[in-house]
């Protein structure tokens, strides 16, 4: 289902500035007009304008600030099931640097740092013009809640990633020298942890929204973050209750079922199905997203960045030539292998080109990703650049992902028990058409994990989290040590894995202009070791 979701049009708001995390001018905000801000955020419907606006740097992270950064390949390129590709290792060497566990503060994920904490500071702005202005209660705390909810994932980003980062819940001043504190990463959990349990608790957020307001943060939207941030941390004190908020809430109500056919999750069709808990909605319609213009309005970039180059095959794709594909992200051949030969999800997964030609680029394997594969349809009404304007919304969280989670906290948490594991293990296996489990092991939810969850984001942050477990230990086959390792591919020509991965590779380094803007900050130097 695809709709004019209100949160497109988040993209066209100006009331809130981009922001860096320690430059001053993004702190003396004010309307291009001059009006002072205390005077323009006094109504429902300027308040509504500043809540939105801290929505649109979700939109951003594919290609806002001139450094490609989509959510998933971010963390696919420094997993098992992808090579980085491109024209060759000097294309996006950032991330082919990434990917073989060689970045440098030079070559690192610069621009997402900057879009997250512009994420940040609009979400501190608006929580700070909430206060300015009487309004319905059920409305006000509702924005509450949705901002808290998503500055948690603006910060759930950063950390994953680079760890250690400065945090702040009020904008920076002069008092401040416009710095904040930057804290370790188990002490940034702690604070985001317990802002998430506060906003679940609240149970202000519906638990799924309506067409009209579908992208909004939710409560399962909140829940499926706890969840992961739980099990990431290996915050065993915590297992119980996510565990309760995933089978007393987000599955208990009955909001959210498995989309019946795999494949057409990733079609226009799929698009807020009944399994979709949280998607950024991009749209083709109102395109002026375009080359010097990032942070417009308009769709997204990644079918382009993942699909094959100079390619005249049809399949719904480039019929008038006006598209073409960049070669990155190919799919490793054992990915494919992976699945059962009857296992629904290939069709859903791998888009499997062998036998056609085109121009071929670094590392290309012929297996490209479905998920967010181009097709003509998604840009056939773009008014600007086609490339970067793909109208795919992108998938943040499904209910089959819920259901997982819940599987491994059944194994894990004191209150779980294996006869659930098994049950919704056997729901996911179900969708795909493959044989039934008499019983589970974590490593088997790793593994169905990995099935289920190709290409979005996932699968690297599970091997990582795996190699810090002291329970229930998964096999080496599902952790960082195991697979992350030299690898060249059979007849694959162009840039594969020379370095391994190793236990102080968990958080990438800081950007060097980061560093330099802040003499505080302190860079992940273990990574270097």
């Amino acid at each position: 289902m695809k709709t004019t979701q209100s949160l497109i049009l988040g993209m066209m708001v100006s009331a809130a500035l981009l922001a860096t995390s320690c430059s001053e001018d993004f702190l003396n905000v004010e309307k291009p007009d001059g009006e002072p801000l205390e005077e323009y955020y006094n109504s429902k419907e300027h308040i509504e304008e500043a809540v939105i606006a801290a929505y649109d740097p979700i939109h951003w992270h594919d290609w806002g600030l001139n450094q490609y950064n989509a959510y998933n390949i971010d963390s696919e390129i420094m997993g098992d099931d992808f090579w980085v590709g491109g024209a060759n290792y000097q294309d996006m060497l950032h991330w082919h640097m990434l990917g073989n566990f060689e970045a440098t503060a030079d070559q690192t994920l610069s621009t997402l740092w900057t879009i997250d904490y512009s994420g940040v500071k609009r979400c501190n702005d608006a929580l700070k013009y909430l206060t300015w202005v009487e309004l319905d209660p059920s409305y006000e705390t509702s924005c509450e809640m949705q901002v808290r909810g998503l500055r948690v994932f603006y910060y759930n980003n950063l950390w994953h990633l680079f760890g250690n980062v400065p945090f702040y819940l009020e904008n920076l001043t002069a008092s401040t020298n416009y710095t904040a504190p930057q804290l370790k990463a188990d002490e940034v959990y702690e604070l985001l942890i317990n802002e998430l349990e506060e906003v679940i608790d609240s149970k202000v957020l519906p638990m799924k929204w309506d067409d009209n307001n579908a992208g909004r943060v939710s409560q399962a939207m909140v829940i499926m973050m706890y969840a992961e941030m739980v099990t990431y941390q290996n915050d065993t004190q915590r297992f119980s209750k996510a565990l309760s908020y995933l089978k007393d809430q987000l599955i208990g109500q009955g909001k959210y079922t498995l989309y019946p056919d795999f494949r057409g999750i990733w079609l226009t069709e799929g698009e807020w199905c009944s399994e979709s808990i949280w998607e950024i909605n991009y749209d083709q319609t109102q395109s002026e997203r375009d080359w010097g213009s990032g942070l417009a309005i308009g769709g997204m970039v990644i079918p382009t960045l993942i699909s094959p180059n100079d390619w005249h095959n049809g399949d719904g794709w480039a019929e008038d030539g006006n598209q073409d594909g960049w070669g990155f992200l190919p799919m490793r051949l054992r990915t494919l292998q992976m699945y059962d030969a009857n296992d629904t999800r290939i069709a859903g997964t791998v888009w499997d080109v062998r036998g056609t030609e085109y121009t071929l680029r670094d590392a290309d394997t012929h297996l490209w990703l479905f998920k967010y594969r181009p097709f003509d349809v998604n840009n056939a009404n773009g008014t600007s650049s086609k490339n970067l304007n793909y109208a795919n919304n992108y998938r943040v969280y499904r209910y089959a992902e819920a259901l997982l989670y819940a599987a491994e906290l059944s194994l894990r948490a004191s209150n779980g028990n294996a006869a659930d594991a098994v049950k919704y293990v056997n729901e996911v296996r179900a969708r795909a058409g493959i044989t039934q489990l008499s019983s589970v092991t974590l490593d088997d939810v790793f593994t169905e994990r990995h099935k289920e969850l190709v290409g979005e984001g996932k699968r690297y942050f599970d091997l990582v989290r795996a190699e810090f477990m002291t329970d229930n230990q998964v096999s080496s086959a599902n952790k960082a040590t195991g697979v992350l390792v030299p690898a060249q591919d059979e007849g694959v020509v162009g840039s594969q894995r020379t370095n391994a991965w190793k236990p102080t590779k968990k958080y990438i380094p800081i950007y060097q202009a980061e560093l330099d803007s802040d003499p505080a900050l302190v860079q992940n130097e273990d990574y270097f070791k």
